[in-house]
C-alpha cells in the first residue's frame, strides 16, 4: 500500500486545534447542545486501544445533573480515595513543571504563594467542575490494568481535541477520581470498573482570569532521544 502523506491543509488544521486546546477553568452558564456532545463522543470513539478493547465507558451529565452532582460534592466529607493509585512523587523536572503550572494559575488569579485560604478555595473549584455545565466521567475495566488506563488516557486526549474542534472547552481532572467511592455510589458504577478521571466541559468564559495563561511545553531535545544506527 502506498503511503499518502497528509495534505498541508490537514496538518495546519490539526496544529490549530492543538494550539487552541487548553485546560479551561472558567465556563459560561450555557449548556452544550446534545448533538454537539454526541459529535464529540463519536470522534473520541475512534481512539485506538490495546487489542481494540476500547475499555472506556463514559458517563456524561447534562446541565441539571451536573448541578446536582456539584452540590452533592460540596457536602462530601470522606477522605480522598481513588481506584487508581496517584503518583508517588513529583521530582526533578516533573516537580518543576508542576510548580510552574501552579504558579501561572495563582498569578492569573492574584493568589499569593502564602495565601492558604485562597489556595484551598481554588482547589475546591475542581469539585465544582470550574462552573462547567457538563462532566464526562471516564471509567475502565479493572482487569485490564495499566493498559486499560493508558487506552482511556488516549480517549481523554481525543475527547478534548474533538471538543476544541467544535468550539467547546474542557479540562481533564484527576481530582474528580479522588472521590471514587462517592462516585461509584452516586452513579451506581460496579466495582469491577475503575474511575480514571473526569472531564469538565462547556463553553469557555474568555473573561475569567484563570483562562488567561497557557502552560509551556518541553522541547524535543528535552523529551526525545534519537537512535539512528
Amino acid at each position: 500500500m502506498t503511503h499518502r502523506p497528509s495534505s498541508p491543509t490537514s496538518l495546519l488544521t490539526f496544529e490549530a486545534v492543538l494550539d487552541a486546546r487548553y485546560s479551561c477553568r472558567g465556563y459560561l452558564d450555557r449548556p452544550v447542545e446534545r448533538g454537539t456532545i454526541e459529535a464529540i463522543l463519536g470522534l473520541a470513539q475512534r481512539t485506538p486501544s490495546w487489542c481494540n478493547s476500547q475499555p472506556w465507558q463514559v458517563i456524561v451529565t447534562g446541565a441539571t445533573a451536573t448541578e446536582r452532582l456539584r452540590q452533592a460534592l460540596q457536602l462530601e466529607q470522606a477522605e480522598a480515595s481513588s481506584d487508581i493509585a496517584p503518583p508517588l512523587e513529583y521530582r526533578g523536572v516533573y516537580r518543576e513543571r508542576r510548580r510552574e503550572c501552579g504558579k501561572q494559575l495563582y498569578d492569573s488569579l492574584g493568589i499569593a504563594a502564602d495565601d492558604r485560604a485562597s489556595s484551598m478555595r481554588q482547589t475546591m473549584e475542581n469539585f465544582k467542575f470550574f462552573g462547567a455545565p457538563h462532566m464526562a466521567l471516564i471509567t475502565t475495566e479493572a482487569l485490564l490494568g495499566t493498559y486499560g488506563a493508558v487506552d482511556c488516557g488516549a480517549y481523554v486526549n481525543n475527547f478534548m481535541l474533538a471538543a476544541r474542534s467544535v468550539g467547546v472547552a474542557s479540562i481533564a481532572q484527576a481530582a474528580i477520581a479522588m472521590r471514587s467511592p462517592f462516585l461509584h455510589q452516586w452513579f451506581e458504577i460496579p466495582e469491577d470498573r475503575q474511575i480514571v478521571c473526569g472531564i469538565s466541559f462547556g463553553y469557555e468564559d474568555p473573561a475569567h482570569p484563570a483562562n488567561r495563561f497557557r502552560t509551556t511545553r518541553a522541547t524535543l531535545e528535552q523529551s526525545v532521544r534519537w537512535v539512528d544506527a
